[in-house]
């Protein structure tokens, strides 16, 4: 008699959005994880006798980062006296880049450097204090792609003509007879005599 695992007969519960990584549903709101502040903390402590300047920004920038995922794009939101959003539809985003240092790795963090065709090296806007990164990143390239025409897809109004031909026929009659119609009025301006009587002898 043979015995089979128990683990692979019930899968485990879908663990939080913070874990599980694709967004489940839009809309979603993604928030920082504390990591994120003691990654921040460190990173001031690089600056010396100043990095209580650093340590105090960092803190209130982690307590109102806020990331907004819906069905266009993605919003990124931070700041108290000075309010800052970045929002980015899915069909501006042109190059999604994955980077992490080694105090992010070992916290488990990365920055997701979203590009558009802005046309500055400079990402346009920069995920970072998330732990599940890559999920995210594969999110974001398969929206990405979703928003634009795929290779031997037809634009909509392309698909219209071609759902009924008849239609797309009858319009281009209509423009041939318009120009036949253009040209037998400049015929006639032509031939037409000039006027003020009989032409002379």
């Amino acid at each position: 008699m043979s015995h089979e695992n128990p683990a692979l007969e019930q899968p485990d519960p879908a663990p939080p959005l913070a874990v599980w990584g694709p967004i489940p549903r839009l809309p979603a709101t993604l928030r920082p994880h504390p990591n994120f502040l003691t990654y921040s903390a460190l990173e001031s402590l690089l600056l010396g006798p100043a990095f209580w300047v650093k340590l105090l920004y960092s803190y209130f920038r982690f307590r109102t980062l806020v990331y907004e995922v819906d069905e266009e794009g993605i919003t990124m939101r931070w700041g108290i006296l000075f309010r800052q959003e970045v929002s980015l539809t899915y069909a501006r985003i042109q190059d999604i880049h994955l980077t992490s240092n080694v105090v992010e790795r070992w916290l488990g963090l990365a920055r997701i450097q979203v590009q558009t065709a802005s046309g500055s090296s400079k990402a346009e806007m920069v995920i970072e204090g998330l732990q599940f990164f890559e999920p995210l990143r594969d999110f974001l390239y398969s929206r990405m792609r979703g928003s634009r025409p795929q290779p031997g897809t037809s634009k909509p109004h392309e698909l219209s003509r071609a759902a009924s031909p008849e239609a797309a026929t009858l319009e281009e009659l209509t423009a041939t007879l318009r120009e036949v119609a253009s040209e037998v009025r400049a015929l006639r301006e032509a031939m037409r005599p000039p006027s003020g009587g009989s032409r002379a002898d």
